[in-house]
């Protein structure tokens, strides 16, 4: 058991729930409104010093009964521990719980991704929208377990809704700046990659051997 659990009691007592060993991975619970002050600590506090976020995702179980859990991969680079902190939210309240971007810039699109793909709610998060998943997809959400695998909707109506969506009015222009950069191509390499074409490549040019 990481050491980091014990000082984890010591520091918040009730906040910190169950810990547990799995695949030489400690586990630990915690309260959701403790994820700020909590993942503060262990990212700031000199003899924890947690400070790579290595990923944050959720995951749903086939136990209707199991409520959804949020769960962050730390690791510090210094010692090189690892710690998998994870935070349940019950299906039958809101799934909300505390953004940290504010701790972990990387955090931004994978929280984004878990609100996409799981209906997870990051509050405070400072661009909470669908990452994967068009602004006006109404299917649901991808990897909720009761998310059928063909989709809520037919094939027809799933590209007839693709095919009206409209990126600009979901994305920025600096998002969607690929577009520009092709109408700025000259029009001769504009046409190739139209037609999925490629230049000629100029064969390489050796020294004379006898110089």
């Amino acid at each position: 058991m990481n050491p980091t659990v014990d000082a984890l009691r010591q520091e918040f007592g009730a906040k910190i729930g169950r810990a547990l060993v799995s695949c030489n991975q400690t586990i630990v619970y915690i309260e959701p409104d403790a994820v700020i002050p909590v993942m503060t600590w262990l990212r700031d506090e000199p003899q924890q010093n947690y400070d790579y976020l290595v990923d944050l995702t959720a995951v749903e179980y086939r136990d209707h009964e199991r409520p959804l859990e949020v769960v962050y991969q730390l690791r510090s680079l210094d010692s090189l521990a690892e710690l998998r902190v994870k935070v349940e939210l019950p299906k039958d309240r809101d799934l909300v719980v505390d953004s940290i971007v504010r701790l972990w810039c990387s955090a931004n699109w994978v929280e984004r991704e878990v609100y996409d793909m799981f209906g997870i709610t990051f509050r405070d998060h400072p661009d909470l929208r669908r990452i994967l998943m068009w602004d006006t997809y109404k299917e649901g959400y991808p990897l909720r377990k009761d998310f059928p695998l063909r989709g809520r909707f037919s094939r027809s109506e799933q590209v007839r809704q693709a095919l009206h969506a409209n990126p600009e009015a979901n994305y920025s222009m600096e998002e969607l700046s690929m577009e520009q950069v092709f109408r700025d191509l000259p029009a001769d390499m504009r046409e190739r990659l139209e037609h999925g074409r490629r230049g000629a490549i100029p064969e390489p040019k050796f020294p004379d051997s006898d110089e």
